[in-house]
This record gives structure tokens, sequence and C-alpha cells, in this order.
């Protein structure tokens, strides 16, 4: 992480040098677990506290897939779709990802025990997958 968070700050970095770095096996992420899905059975929306739910971890940088890009994050925000992901409304993000999960062997890897939440971020693109022309490291 040290080594991602030096290119940035270099202002003699260029694009081959974020592509060139070596990534790490894990990230600081905020998830929410599959396990905790109905932890707000039977509650009204407004007593629901998504502070409850959400856990910071560490999770495995994942592969990257066509049209995907990994991004070192900077800065991100909560915004209406992390209160929903995170009260389970309307419906569990897991119910989703399951779902998709099941179209093929490179969806499979989104059907995980946890979810990545957030939607809005800001950050430097490390690497790009087969298919992403608009954005480069």
């Amino acid at each position: 992480m040290k080594d991602i968070l030096n290119a940035i700050q270099s202002p003699d970095s260029v694009p081959a040098d974020f592509a060139a770095l070596p990534l790490p096996e894990s990230s600081r992420a905020v998830v929410l677990r599959r396990e905790d899905t109905e932890m707000f059975s039977g509650l009204a929306s407004r007593d629901k506290d998504p502070r409850k739910s959400l856990h910071l971890e560490q999770v495995p940088v994942p592969e990257l897939g066509p049209g995907e890009a990994l991004v070192a994050v900077m800065a991100s925000s909560v915004n209406y779709n992390t209160v929903w992901s995170a009260i389970f409304e309307p419906l569990p993000t897991f119910a989703f990802l399951e779902r998709y999960g099941k179209l093929s062997e490179l969806t499979k890897r989104h059907d995980l025990p946890y979810h990545v939440i957030g939607s809005d971020l800001a950050g430097v693109v490390l690497r790009t997958g087969p298919g992403v022309n608009a954005w480069n490291p």
C-alpha cells in the first residue's frame, strides 16, 4: 500500500508507474455480511441503524474481469444506496449477487459472504480489465 501511496503523491509518476505497481493481496473495506441480513427483521425503517451492519474488514483484492477497473480509493461517500444496502432495504443485495453469480464462472466470484459497499468514490486507476478503453492506469 505504501508503494501505491508514494506513486500517487509523486509529481513524477506517469501511467506506466501505476500499471507496474505490485498489488496487495488484501485491502480494507467497509462490508455488509450475508449473516446479518435478518438483523433488522420486524423493525420499522426509521428504527434500523445502518452503523450496526457496517464492518471495516480486510478483504482480498479481487481478480479483474472484463469491463472492470481496479481503483485505489482515496475517498468515498455515504449516499442513499449505502444506507439502503446497510439496512437491507428494499432487498438485501446478497439476493441479487447470488443470482448474478449463477450466470457464469466469471460472475460467480461476486457471490460472497460479504459485500463491499459504496457507489461513489474518488481514486486512482491501477489496472483495467479487457474491454476497458475509457480508463487507464
